[in-house]
């Protein structure tokens, strides 16, 4: 078992720390929250007074926090300055592709392994230990980063060089963000047709409309599984987070002179939900804008 800084604590990031110190790991966690830290420390982990604290003597770091500013500050300002070059520095934000790779670079150069490993699973999967992780990174890099990353979800998946987690991530994103949006005016569609909803999931997720969206998370309370749809949208996927994930989603398009018309109006879409105060629930209660504008 080894010892591991932990750095983030929020909704995800609690969940994760804590299924670390499970497996039998020395988690030494921080975060800026006191409620955080102790919602930790009752998890099994040794809450640190400070993210220095946190990284002295570490194996692994493993950061979960907002943005790529965040995360480049942390390392800058604590990870490289205290943290052994022999740690395994594994960043599980979601944050741009330019700034992963920056920060990877910036790591390399200071003699540090890094990989960006975004994940995709949600609240649940972090509670659970089920998140599914897309690495960036070189091949030894991945390998060392894989059994961390293993002791926190079900599949933990190499895509390529620094960056290309991320890459993977967002692009995973903006296009759940698009089926979504395409789900939900299915339905609505249908039910304006006069078609049962129920019946219509019965025909469209065994034909070829269905996607994860129709059949996993059907965004209409009382059909398919039972999803925040169920539970007039609360948990799940906040609706701010898919907005996130599209705005780095439309600033890599742009970097990379990519056309991606149906992410920009997903987008568009979750802008005006977020606008109108939806942010905190499910991204698919975006059902309810969309039926409100017929």
């Amino acid at each position: 078992m080894a010892r591991i800084a932990f750095i983030g604590l929020g909704n995800m990031g609690g969940g994760m720390a804590a299924n670390l110190a499970k497996k039998g790991h020395d988690v030494r966690a921080f975060d800026l929250s006191a409620g955080a830290l102790d919602r930790a420390k009752a998890a099994g982990c040794l809450a640190a007074g400070t993210a220095v604290e946190a990284l002295d003597g570490a194996e692994a770091v493993v950061t979960m926090l907002p943005a790529g500013t965040h995360v480049e500050s942390v390392y800058t300002d604590a990870v490289f300055a205290t943290a052994p070059t022999s740690a395994i520095l594994i960043d599980c934000s979601t944050i741009d592709v330019a700034t992963a790779k920056r920060i990877a670079e910036a790591a390399q150069a200071k003699g540090f392994t890094p990989v960006d490993a975004p994940v995709s699973g949600g609240i649940g999967a972090a509670n659970a230990g089920t998140l599914t992780f897309m690495v960036g990174g070189s091949a030894e890099a991945f390998d060392r980063a894989q059994p961390f990353l293993a002791d926190m979800g079900k599949a933990v998946i190499h895509a390529g060089a620094n960056g290309s987690g991320q890459a993977a991530k967002i692009v995973n994103n903006m296009l759940l963000g698009v089926t979504m949006a395409g789900t939900c005016e299915a339905f609505l569609l249908a039910q304006k047709l006069g078609l049962d909803p129920q019946k219509f999931f019965d025909i469209s997720s065994v034909s070829s409309g269905q996607s994860w969206s129709m059949t996993t998370y059907a965004p209409l309370p009382g059909v398919g599984p039972d999803t925040p749809a169920d539970h007039d949208y609360q948990g799940g996927f906040a609706a701010a987070l898919m907005l996130k994930d599209l705005r780095l989603a439309m600033q890599a398009a742009t970097d990379a002179d990519a056309q991606t018309p149906m992410g920009a109006k997903a987008a568009e879409l979750y802008e005006r939900f977020n606008a109108d105060g939806q942010g905190g629930k499910d991204f698919s209660g975006i059902i309810r804008m969309l039926d409100a504008a017929e």
